[in-house]
């Protein structure tokens, strides 16, 4: 689990760095060819590359997260009996003790 969130700490600062970093960068002439763009030009590439890093970071993210192994996540063994009973009992049409299903009843 911790790795899990390292992953997703990771992520996050990335997302919130690499944007500002790159709307610095544009802002401030620190990027090649930047002092050649007119105001507006610098205003609208700066942002559409902000905005792409930031759907970078995403894509990366959701890659990591499809690479981890599923067999390493093993459900509570209680939890899953318990929701195989009420699921039995739902559709086999016997009532339920849940109160919070008589309540929607």
């Amino acid at each position: 689990m911790a790795g899990v969130m390292q992953k997703f700490l990771i992520a996050s600062m990335f997302m919130w760095i690499l944007p500002i970093a790159i709307l610095y960068g544009f802002n401030h002439d620190l990027l090649p060819g930047s002092t050649t763009l007119s105001p507006h030009s610098l205003t609208i590439l700066s942002g559409f590359l902000a905005v792409v890093s930031v759907n970078v970071v995403i894509v990366f993210y959701i890659c990591l997260a499809l690479k981890e192994p599923t067999d390493k996540h093993k459900p509570d063994a209680s939890f899953v009996a318990e929701a195989k009973d009420s699921v039995k009992k739902l559709t086999s049409g016997v009532p339920s003790t849940d109160p919070a299903l008589k309540k929607q009843e």
